[in-house]
């Protein structure tokens, strides 16, 4: 063996009993527990972020302003992230709007409202702290802009604008000096249809006005207290020209889906997210059986992930509206209903390939007996 053959592995070797020796003197941790403990937000870790700041909103809303880890790939505006945070010692994993485009100093934000009960939700609004680390996936969603549409219509309602506010902070970002003016949005003709509760609940309504009063958007607001619940017949009022625009919505899944009936009815182009998931429907409920041999009883209008989480079990979760997979679990036999659309799945034990059929249990409720598996 020559002499370039023997030093590559005689430093293989090397670093190798070094790795060995730090480990046996770190034990029970690892060293990288401890470089996680110095530089958390470092490459090649668990993509984390840290908390800045915290900046109310409304009564119940506030935007947390995160710094991402190293290895944070950037998003584009109208995306959400979920966040993992730890709350009474459970690790919870929330999705969440990204309510900017992407920034000179390379800090993410999100706002959320606290939802009456909501063990997250209220925990960041009410309990957030600068410096807090939480854990943080990649930004995902398709809810973006069609750069080929140039007159748009965003309908949002409460904390639906959210993701509107992150598209049109890029398009006509607002600094000290006030709105500015960027070549790559001077072609748009833009309407916003803002609907609240009452006008001092509305989210944004500053940064609306301002983009209102520099001529980048014409903006409706509707407060439910001053006009009444929308009625999506009125639009042809509020905006006349509406069938010229491309209409972007995002709000309660009422709404949604009175917006889509009335867009397929009249030809129109609709683009829609749901913040929260509609429940529509009602099982006749059950118990439900786990792996670990625990047996709950289940009411046909809650979802697993709710029943599971209140009986103590630990459970996988994401963004509790159906959308990120993050709560999906085995289905190794019996009956569940989805809540969105009443739609039955049944597995029996001898059918079900490789141990069972997946389901979303923040969108799943029990009808019937049902037996759950662990993840893999």
């Amino acid at each position: 063996m020559t002499e370039t053959m023997q030093r590559p592995t005689a430093a293989r070797s090397l670093r190798h009993r070094l790795s060995r020796l730090a480990e046996a003197a770190t034990t029970p941790l690892l060293p990288a527990d401890y470089l996680d403990l110095a530089a958390p937000l470092r490459s090649g870790t668990d993509l984390r972020a840290r908390i800045v700041a915290v900046q109310p909103e409304t009564r119940d809303a506030a935007t947390i302003l995160l710094k991402p880890g190293a290895d944070w790939a950037g998003h584009v505006p109208g995306q959400y992230v979920r966040i993992g945070i730890d709350v009474d010692g459970v690790r919870e994993w929330r999705a969440y709007s990204l309510t900017h485009g992407p920034r000179a100093d390379g800090l993410i934000s999100i706002t959320v409202k606290a939802v009456p009960g909501g063990k997250v939700s209220n925990h960041l609004v009410h309990h957030a702290r600068p410096r807090t680390l939480v854990h943080l996936e990649q930004a995902t969603g398709d809810f973006v802009l069609d750069p080929s549409a140039s007159r748009l219509l965003f309908v949002t309602a409460g904390s639906g604008v959210t993701p509107v506010i992150g598209m049109l902070r890029n398009l006509f970002p607002v600094t000290d000096s006030g709105v500015v003016d960027l070549p790559r949005s001077s072609h748009l003709d833009i309407v916003v249809v803002h609907v609240a509760p009452t006008e001092p609940d509305s989210i944004f309504l500053s940064n609306l006005r301002e983009l209102a009063a520099h001529g980048a958007i014409t903006l409706v607001p509707r407060y439910d207290d001053q006009h009444g619940i929308l009625d999506v017949a009125d639009l042809a009022g509020l905006v006349p020209d509406l069938a010229d625009r491309t209409t972007y919505a995002c709000g309660p899944g009422g709404l949604l889906d009175a917006l889509t009936a009335h867009h397929e009815a009249a030809g129109l182009s609709l683009f829609t997210e749901q913040f929260r998931a509609a429940f529509v429907e009602a099982g006749d409920g059950g118990t439900i059986t786990f792996d670990d041999g625990t047996v709950l009883d289940a009411d046909g209008a809650i979802p697993i992930l709710d029943v599971a989480e209140a009986g103590g079990q630990l459970m996988p979760s994401g963004c509790r509206m159906g959308v990120c997979f993050g709560c999906v679990l085995p289905l190794r036999e019996g009956s569940v209903r989805d809540l969105r659309n009443g739609a039955i799945t049944t597995v029996d034990p001898i059918s079900s390939a490789h141990g069972g059929v997946p389901i979303q249990t923040c969108i799943s409720a029990a009808a019937g007996a049902c037996h759950l598996g662990a993840t893999s």
